[in-house]
C-alpha cells in the first residue's frame, strides 16, 4: 500500500513538472507576425525613435517627412525604437497622450501601415501594460508593441528585443524616477530566459537577412555611448548567428557604425524628436561611418540579393547611405 501510494506521488510530481515545463516554455516562446513582401519579392521599412512629445521638438516637421519618404518609396510597415511617449510612458490605456503623440501626429497616407514598437527606458517609466494592451490596437490598428517579438517577413526576419531590463542602472541607481517592473520582477530568470529565446529563434530563422531591434544603444559615438550590459550577454549571441544588423534608438541621433571587431553593423534611428546637438562621446573615424546629432528617421529596402539603408534629415535630404549584398542560391 505504502509503495502504490509513493508510485502516484511520484507519478503526480512528475506529471506536475512535466506540465510546468511545457507552460513555460510556451509563455516563454517569441510571439511571431507574419507580414508579406511586395510582388517582385521585395520589403520596404521605415525606422524611427525617440519621437513621443506631442508634436513638440519637430516631432511633427520629422512626420510629414516620414510621410513624404513613405509615399515615395511605397513602405510595407514602421519601426518604432522606443521611448514611445515622453517624458514618462503612458499613464494607462485612456492617457490622450497616445493619440497626441501616435495618431495625431503620423497621418499621411503612406504611414498608416503596421508600426511595430519596442519599449524605451522612458516608456517603462510609466504604466508599461498600457503600452503592451490590445486596446491601444482598438483605438489605433497601427499599434502593435510586445516586450519582444518577431516580425517574419519573408526574405527577412526582425527580431525585436526589450533592452531596458538589462541596463543596471535602472535598478541600482533610478534617480528620481520610478519604473514599472510588472512582468520582470525576477529580473534574473527574466533576462536569462529572453536571451535563450533569441538565441533559439535565431538558429531556427532560414531567412535570408536577420535584424535585430532594441531601444539600447549597442554601439554608440552619443551621450548615452556603448551598453555594456548588451554588448556582453546579447551581442555575442547576434554574432554567433550571422545577425546582419543591430538597430536602436536611445541616443537622439542618426549614425551608423562599422565595428572592428563585429561583422555586424550598427545603427542609430532616434532622432524622431528632441535631438541632442553637440552631444558627442567619442567618435572613432575606423568605425563611425556616419554621425548626425539632429532630428530625422532611417529607411531599408530589402531584396534577396540586396539591402540599402539610407538616412533622412528633416527637410528629407538623404545624409548618407549604405547598402550590402548577399549571393542569391534559387531553389533546384
Amino acid at each position: 500500500m505504502v509503495n502504490k501510494n509513493m508510485n502516484f506521488l511520484f507519478q503526480t510530481v512528475l506529471l506536475s513538472a512535466i506540465l510546468c515545463l511545457c507552460l513555460k516554455s510556451s509563455i516563454a516562446e517569441l510571439q511571431r507576425f507574419q507580414h508579406s513582401v511586395k510582388e517582385d519579392g521585395s520589403l520596404r521599412v521605415m525606422i524611427v525613435g525617440d519621437w513621443g512629445r506631442k508634436g513638440t521638438y519637430n516631432q511633427s516637421e520629422v512626420a510629414f517627412q516620414m510621410g513624404i519618404v513613405g509615399e515615395k518609396l511605397d513602405i510595407d510597415f514602421v519601426i518604432s525604437t522606443g521611448d514611445n511617449f515622453y517624458e514618462d510612458g503612458l499613464t494607462g490605456v485612456d492617457d490622450p497622450a497616445f493619440e497626441d503623440s501616435f495618431t495625431k501626429i503620423y497621418t499621411a497616407p503612406s504611414l498608416q501601415k503596421q508600426w511595430y514598437n519596442v519599449l524605451g527606458n522612458h516608456d517603462y517609466r510609466g504604466d508599461v501594460e498600457a503600452q503592451l494592451s490590445p486596446v491601444l490596437r482598438k483605438l489605433d490598428s497601427r499599434w502593435i508593441c510586445l516586450r519582444s517579438f518577431i516580425v517574419d517577413a519573408e526574405i527577412a526576419e526582425f527580431f525585436f528585443v526589450d533592452t531596458t531590463p538589462f541596463a543596471d542602472q535602472y535598478f541600482t541607481d533610478p534617480e528620481d524616477h520610478v519604473y514599472d517592473w510588472r512582468g520582470i520582477s525576477r529580473r534574473k530568470d527574466y533576462l536569462s530566459n529572453l536571451l535563450k529565446d533569441v538565441d533559439s529563434a535565431l538558429k531556427e530563422s532560414t531567412a535570408k537577412w536577420k535584424f535585430v531591434v532594441g531601444h539600447h544603444t549597442m554601439k554608440s559615438a552619443g551621450h548615452h555611448g556603448n551598453t555594456v550590459e548588451i554588448i556582453k550577454q546579447l551581442l555575442p549571441i547576434l554574432e554567433a548567428n550571422n545577425v546582419d544588423l543591430y538597430i536602436n534608438g536611445h541616443d537622439h541621433l542618426l549614425q551608423h557604425i562599422s565595428s572592428l571587431d563585429s561583422p555586424i553593423q550598427f545603427l542609430t534611428s532616434g532622432g524622431g524628436s528632441k535631438a541632442w546637438r553637440g552631444d558627442v562621446n567619442f567618435l572613432d573615424p575606423k568605425e563611425v561611418k556616419f554621425f548626425y546629432d539632429g532630428q530625422g528617421f532611417m529607411t531599408m529596402q530589402i531584396t534577396h540579393t540586396q539591402l540599402d539603408i539610407a538616412f533622412y534629415d528633416i527637410f528629407g535630404q538623404v545624409l548618407h547611405k549604405w547598402g550590402t549584398s548577399k549571393k542569391h542560391y534559387s531553389a533546384i
